[in-house]
Order: structure tokens, then C-alpha cells, then sequence
């Protein structure tokens, strides 16, 4: 009962918020931006705008919302329904990606913690879980306190995250306005779908800080 008081709360924002970007992106998806431009287009564009043409490329994926910048690569990499699409919500995901490039161009603090944390995190993830179990099955406060910190790696991922996505999500808006992409009109349409994407990180953020306050509340109730 104390866990779906924990989570139900996470749990119900998380399905809201994955409602809330499919059916915002679906929506402007169906209107197509004034000056007509691509997705492509547009992350081409910008990037020559902040002098990158040349040092990051732009690549189509498969799928639909599997949008990303790729560090690594130095690649924008765009979605089926984002690439060749020349609506609001192309352009707008599409200018979100560049925004990532922007700031890894720039070394924007929060990005780079977020990939010094990336292995971290990804070992974090798959073995927390496990060794909580086991503390809890065999009583052990130790292996408990070991799953709680491998966690805490995972919440703090997500609490840096969401500050590189918001920050993406501002720059993406400024440079369409200010290159003149998107006319005034559409400034309020594009933050909307932007708006419903950074939902999901909001509420993949709170999911992660209920379960941990959960463990955490297990591990003191152990312990008296």
C-alpha cells in the first residue's frame, strides 16, 4: 500500500505526459509551418547559422519521437515523421536536436555532467534494482544501503536531464525566431510541443524520486 502511495502519483503523471506529446505532436503535425522548411532543412540551416555545417551532420532514423543528438557522433539524427516533414512539430523537434548540438558546441555544464554520467548511470540502472532485492529478501541493511546509493546514481541522471532538455527546448525557440523560421504566430505552437516533450522528462524525474524516497523509507523502517 506505501509503494502505490509513493508511486501512483509519478505513475499517473507519466501516462498523462505520454499522452499529452503524442497528442500535441500529432496535432501540429497536421499544420505546416509558413516558410514551409523540413525538419532537415531546418537543422541544416541552423547549424550553419552557429558555424557547425561542417563539424556535425544530420541523418534519418527510423520510428516516430526516436529524435536525438548523437555526442559521440557529432550527428543530429531525426525521425521518419520529422526528417521530411516541414510541420510545426518537425521543425520544432528538429530545432530541440540542434539546440543539444548548440550546447555541446558551447560545453553547457549540465550536458556535460550528463555524459560523464551516461556509464554510470547505464551500470546503475540495471544492477540497483537486483541488489535491493536481494537486501530486502535476506534482511541485508548493507546490500539495501549499496541498491539505494546505485539509485541515487540513476535519480541524479534524471534530475540533470531535465535542465538540458528545458535548456534545448529555449534555445530551439530563439534560434527559429531569431533566424526566421517560424513567424510570431507560430512561436506559441512550437513551445507547446516542446512544452508536451519536457513533460516526459518531468515526470520520468518525479518517478524516480518517489521510488527512491520509497527505498529510502524501507531502508529506515528497517532499521529502527
Amino acid at each position: 500500500m506505501s509503494y502505490i502511495l509513493f508511486i501512483l502519483p509519478a505513475f499517473i503523471l507519466s501516462l498523462y505526459a505520454q499522452f499529452k506529446v503524442k497528442s500535441t505532436f500529432n496535432r501540429y503535425s497536421q499544420v505546416r509551418s509558413s516558410r514551409g522548411m523540413s525538419g532537415a532543412e531546418v537543422a541544416s540551416m541552423l547549424l550553419r547559422r552557429n558555424g557547425m555545417s561542417s563539424t556535425v551532420g544530420i541523418q534519418p532514423i527510423p520510428g516516430s519521437l526516436t529524435d536525438h543528438y548523437d555526442p559521440t557522433a557529432k550527428m543530429v539524427r531525426l525521425s521518419e515523421t520529422v526528417y521530411g516533414s516541414n510541420s510545426i512539430s518537425a521543425i520544432g523537434v528538429a530545432a530541440h536536436e540542434v539546440g543539444h548540438a548548440i550546447q555541446h558546441q558551447h560545453q553547457y555544464g549540465p550536458l556535460t555532467l550528463r555524459h560523464k554520467l551516461v556509464p554510470v548511470t547505464n551500470f546503475a540502472s540495471s544492477a540497483s534494482f537486483p541488489i535491493l532485492l536481494v537486501g530486502f529478501f535476506i534482511g541485508s541493511l548493507d546490500l539495501i544501503m549499496v541498491g539505494i546509493i546505485l539509485f541515487s546514481a540513476v535519480v541524479l541522471f534524471h534530475l540533470v536531464t531535465l535542465p538540458v532538455e528545458l535548456n534545448a527546448s529555449r534555445r530551439a525557440v530563439l534560434q527559429l525566431s531569431e533566424a526566421g523560421i517560424i513567424a510570431s504566430d507560430e512561436v506559441p505552437m512550437v513551445k507547446k510541443v516542446l512544452g508536451a516533450a519536457a513533460l516526459t522528462y518531468l515526470a520520468a524525474t518525479l518517478s524516480a524520486i518517489a521510488n527512491l524516497l520509497y527505498y529510502l523509507s524501507i531502508f529506515g523502517g528497517s532499521d529502527e
